[in-house]
């Protein structure tokens, strides 16, 4: 798929407004990136931008990013320490095969909004709002 027409596909104001509802019940922060280069290792490649946006900063260590590169056809969702200290490898390979059944039919939007979800729903179970909670990252979806 060309990353263009993944991109015209895309409806990113419903993707903000999905991590804004799932944040709502966490203190953890998601956030979706999309990528116009091709990469042969996108766990790389989100870990870099994991750290360029910043994400390693929260106060709990508890950010998702949802890391897509279309024109490679891949993907990778990575977590902060509190993250994976939690959630196991089952759960990002779940996560992972429901995101690719998703863009196999071309339903991309609804494969990047359902991850937010399940991110935020993991994030809740083991990182509740606090009272003292404040939006740490930006909820729009980057992209280079």
């Amino acid at each position: 798929m060309k990353p263009r027409h993944f991109l015209e596909q895309l409806r990113d104001d419903e993707i903000a407004t999905a991590i804004q509802e799932a944040e709502r019940k966490t203190s953890g922060e998601i956030r979706v990136f999309i990528s116009r280069k091709p990469t042969k290792d996108p766990v790389a490649e989100a870990q870099s931008h994991f750290v360029s946006m910043q994400m390693h900063k929260t106060r709990e260590r508890n950010a998702v990013l949802i890391f897509v590169a279309p024109e490679s056809h891949n993907f990778a969702v990575i977590g902060d320490t509190a993250v994976h200290a939690q959630c196991g490898e089952a759960f990002w390979q779940e996560l992972a095969s429901e995101m690719t059944a998703h863009f196999r039919h071309s339903r991309f939007s609804t494969g990047i909004i359902h991850a937010v979800r399940k991110a935020g729903e993991l994030l809740a179970q083991h990182f509740p709002r606090r009272p003292d909670d404040e939006n740490e990252l930006p909820d729009r979806v980057e992209h280079d």
